[in-house]
């Protein structure tokens, strides 16, 4: 069985001959990327170097995927969003809002998927596919609406509105609903086998009734609409959503370590693929092999289906320790 098919195997819930090691999010560091030749800021920038850099994942790190969106800024910035693309050692930001009001008109351009921050990740998606066929599951990532919403009015104002102005930000979400679709689609359409649907609704910016009011059924849409196998990306202690989130028809959730593996594989039940829920910073940056092996025994355990690390990697953590826990997931036996 090639990695691409474990890969999406196991997303499905499949039956898999061994576990199966992958990421959902970002893989890189600043050493991997000295590794390779392929730094940020142009491996947001280049579709070349942005797939150099992505398909590490797979030649150094031996994960069974690659993914090739380090920035939760693309689709943002092809929106009109001033965003500033960061170095080797910092993530990309934005400089101010897109609209200053939820009154304010959203405009989605007609060229949306040919300006840069849509085109150069549907280049490199390609590219990846090209080069890796059966290798590697070539995953692509799109930011939901919630997410969407903070880059283009500003956190504050965002979340403000949501219980000042609900309607507005209901009409707001069915807006930037439509540039998630377009950008997932285009992104199946450039070789991508799955999507990463990242949507920022974590407990502190998004409460369990929010999350109910405005965002179960636009994530139910999502999945009925971007038409292949979707991961859903949470940060943080979605305890109080996990429920909820199994009902949307997600394929897959990718959890934070912040839920146990035990409480995450209890509330998810057999209606959804777990990923993920390994600490960056108590498992991945120490790097001590015995954390490593008893980390990927519980997970196996509590029948996580894809292993790896909880969210973006911290660009400071070491490449090796990445090989090291893919290494130990893949020599360790699934359960009986």
């Amino acid at each position: 069985m090639t990695p691409r098919e474990h890969f999406l195997r196991a997303l499905q819930r499949q039956p898999v001959p061994r576990p199966a090691v992958g990421s959902a999010t970002s893989l890189a560091t600043a050493d991997l990327m000295d590794e390779v030749g392929a730094s940020f800021p142009e491996a947001h920038l280049d579709a070349e170097k942005m797939a150099l850099l992505a398909g590490a994942g797979r030649t150094l790190l031996g994960y069974d995927n690659v993914m090739p969106l380090f920035s939760v800024w693309h689709e943002s910035a092809a929106l009109g969003c001033e965003v500033e693309w960061g170095e080797k050692h910092r993530m990309p930001g934005c400089r101010t809002p897109l609209c200053g009001s939820l009154r304010d008109e959203i405009r989605i351009p007609r060229d949306l998927l040919k300006r840069p921050g849509c085109a150069v990740p549907l280049r490199a998606l390609a590219l990846l596919k090209r080069r890796f066929g059966d290798d590697a599951a070539v995953v692509g990532k799109v930011f939901g609406p919630w997410t969407l919403g903070y880059h283009v009015f500003g956190v504050e104002t965002f979340l403000l509105a949501t219980l000042e102005e609900p309607d507005a930000v209901r009409r707001a979400l069915k807006t930037l609903l439509e540039v998630t679709v377009q950008f997932g689609r285009a992104q199946i359409e450039a070789g991508a086998d799955a999507l990463t649907l990242a949507d920022h609704a974590t407990r502190d910016l998004c409460s369990p009734k929010a999350y109910e009011g405005f965002l179960r059924e636009i994530h139910h849409e999502l999945k009925e609409r971007l038409r292949g196998p979707i991961v859903l990306h949470v940060c943080g202690d979605t305890s109080d959503r996990i429920g909820m989130i199994r009902t949307t028809g997600m394929d897959c959730f990718h959890f934070d370590s912040k839920v146990p593996a035990s409480k995450a594989r209890a509330l998810a039940g057999d209606a959804i693929a777990l990923m993920g829920g390994t600490s960056n910073l108590a498992v991945i940056r120490k790097g001590a092999p015995e954390i490593f092996a008893a980390d990927v025994r519980e997970k196996l355990r509590h029948r996580i289906e894809i292993l790896g690390p909880e969210c973006a990697v911290p660009l400071d953590a070491p490449w090796r320790n990445l090989k090291a826990f893919a290494d130990e997931a893949r020599r360790q036996p699934l359960p009986v």
